[in-house]
């Protein structure tokens, strides 16, 4: 087919998905391995620091909570300068900020210093979601939801990584070389991203035609592929947050917000209950000793090598669980894939509320979790497609702010509510999951075989296929504008 005119969108299906989608695939999965790194070194931080230190519950809670912090406010800012100076320079800033904070955390020689340094390094990895904008906006459309989540299995790499790192290092070297052996993803990271390219959605609608098209060109050789012959056409429009809130959007803003925070507070929560539930020990500890605040050290009860793995084999869970929802995303949709992973989720907790064997509480956690995880990786799918380029790095950034935020409560839950009453903080997860399986469900828009909006000008000229006639459209509306 011959173009005359021709969008990004059209490239990139000419383009198709070769020898550079791999390369980006696994340079931005390396931001992915380090920000699971950080975030799972919590659940293995926190009871450590308990005995070593001679914590309260709250101070405990603090450790993982300041990490939130961090990221919830850096989230929005890390999105505004994604959309205003570049994908590349929006992640490659956070990666160096978490790896230079990241490595001080290992120094740190008291409690105060190590809750500034946590936070510091959350506001840094904060903007680890910038990865998945970026990423998306080089995909052609038939790959991009196989893709998006395969590169979500980068996060379970990182995630059973730390679990095996922590077991090696724990019992000989201590959590000190934990926190800065976990950098290393983040250091491989910074090393190579002066390969990175910036999106040509993004130069796009800054106005760099020119350097869009050199782009292409470049990956269009990379894949051995031709570009389509042709002007390429281009949108000069700025997102704003209020054009988050137009008619257009504000429903699937809001109903996403949520949807975030939810995913964050079960996920988060499911990951710091099962250490919490695996140091209760006997069968029905998580109703007993679960209850009992330690009042001097010799109370304490450091992590166990069973422990260890034992939250290996439920981090383990993250891989199923992405296989299942892998298939699910191209068969039932996005919007039907999240609401079964929430549904599911609350399904496999209920077995939690009884006094069941260790062995049966693992198998539990392991189900609970696959699908929790498999449904935060459907919503790093679904939101890229159903904001334009314009903004689609600022929705990503206060997205993930709602999602630090239930991240934020939930240490507070899994770690001291525990301890008072381990029904009503089981109810906390379930009620707060099949409330967003149903704000899953009555999303208004469907996003399986979508192409990525340049503009919100763009959906409403082009509806929601890209061919001849909607690049004729594309060309009318660019000149309106």
């Amino acid at each position: 087919m011959i173009y005359q005119t021709y969008t990004v969108d059209d490239a990139l299906e000419a383009i198709g998905f070769g020898k550079f989608q791999w390369k980006i695939s696994l340079l931005t999965g390396l931001s992915w391995i380090g920000d699971a790194m950080e975030m799972m070194i919590l659940s293995i931080l926190g009871p450590q620091l308990h005995c070593e230190w001679m914590l309260p519950g709250y101070q405990v809670a603090l450790i993982t909570s300041v990490v939130f912090v961090g990221m919830g406010i850096s989230s929005p800012v890390w999105g505004n300068v994604s959309d205003r100076y570049g994908r590349k320079v929006g992640l490659t800033i956070c990666m160096c900020w978490s790896l230079y904070y990241g490595l001080l955390s290992a120094f740190t020689p008291v409690y105060s210093w190590l809750l500034v340094l946590r936070g510091l390094v959350g506001i840094g990895i904060g903007g680890a979601p910038q990865s998945v904008t970026l990423y998306s906006e080089f995909l052609p459309v038939k790959a991009r939801g196989i893709c998006i989540m395969l590169i979500a299995a980068f996060w379970a790499i990182g995630a059973v990584f730390e679990v095996l790192l922590a077991l090696w290092i724990m019992p000989t070297l201590g959590w000190r070389w934990l926190l800065g052996l976990s950098t290393i993803p983040m250091a491989i990271f910074v090393s190579f991203c002066f390969w990175l390219p910036e999106s040509p959605r993004f130069d796009v609608l800054t106005g760099k035609r020119e350097k869009a098209v050199a782009t292409l060109t470049r990956i269009a050789k990379e894949n051995g592929k031709a570009m389509p012959p042709g002007k390429m056409i281009a949108y000069k429009q700025r997102g704003r947050i209020k054009d988050l809130f137009t008619p257009q959007y504000c429903s699937s803003t809001l109903l996403l917000w949520f949807i975030w925070f939810a995913n964050a507070f079960s996920y988060y929560g499911i990951v710091l209950l099962t250490t919490e539930m695996f140091q209760a020990g006997d069968d029905c500890g998580t109703t007993q000793e679960a209850k009992i605040e330690p009042s001097c050290r010799l109370e304490c009860k450091y992590l166990t090598s069973s422990d260890y793995k034992d939250l290996l084999w439920t981090t383990l869970s993250e891989f199923p669980g992405l296989l299942v929802i892998l298939v699910a995303v191209e068969y039932i949709g996005r919007k039907k894939s999240m609401a079964l992973c929430f549904f599911m989720f609350s399904l496999f907790i209920l077995p939690l509320y009884a006094c069941i064997g260790r062995t049966a509480l693992t198998i539990f956690i392991f189900l609970a979790r696959a699908f929790i995880s498999g449904g935060y990786q459907v919503v790093f799918v679904y939101t890229p497609e159903v904001f334009p380029t314009e903004n689609r790095a600022l929705a990503m950034g206060t997205c993930s702010a709602m999602a630090k935020l239930g991240a934020l409560i939930t240490p507070f839950v899994a770690q001291v509510m525990l301890r008072t009453s381990v029904n009503l903080t089981l109810t906390m997860y379930c009620g707060c999951s099949v409330l967003a399986g149903v704000a899953s469900l009555i999303l208004p828009i469907e996003t399986l075989g979508r192409g990525l909006q340049e503009s919100r000008f763009h959906q409403e000229d082009e509806g929601q296929t890209t061919t001849n006639s909607s690049s004729n459209d594309a060309t009318h509306s660019a000149e309106q504008q």
